[in-house]
């Protein structure tokens, strides 16, 4: 694959970003970062494709811009449903048994041997 190419079946996060900087009325990335309290290179490997875009920055970027997390991911291509349903049964519960301390020997073997002296 190019360097130069996008990745197939990939999100479009630059939109997002340059969304972004429209609605808060930024000039550049750098600004945008500071905004987002993020390091500066986070948002150029957002904008290259080499960071997805995960739940913590959606989050911040929700809090700086008040648009809803549907409202960001659609604004970056992203049109799945939220949430698959799951039942109950599905999920294997498994509850914390610690395990049993080890059993010391009985001092009667010990006492035989040395009784038996």
């Amino acid at each position: 694959m190019n360097e130069n190419t996008k990745p197939q079946n990939c999100f479009d996060q630059g939109a997002l970003l340059d969304i972004l900087i429209a609605h808060l009325h930024l000039k550049n990335d750098a600004q945008l970062a500071r905004s987002l309290n993020v390091a500066a290179p986070a948002i150029s490997k957002l904008r290259h494709h080499k960071l997805p875009v995960g739940a913590a920055m959606l989050l911040r970027m929700h809090e700086e811009s008040g648009f809803t997390i549907k409202e960001l991911r659609a604004m970056m291509g992203d049109h799945r449903t939220m949430f698959r349903p799951i039942s109950l049964a599905s999920l294997q519960f498994r509850t914390f048994r610690p395990k049993p301390e080890p059993q010391p020997k009985p001092l009667t073997s010990y006492l035989r041997k040395d009784l038996a002296h």
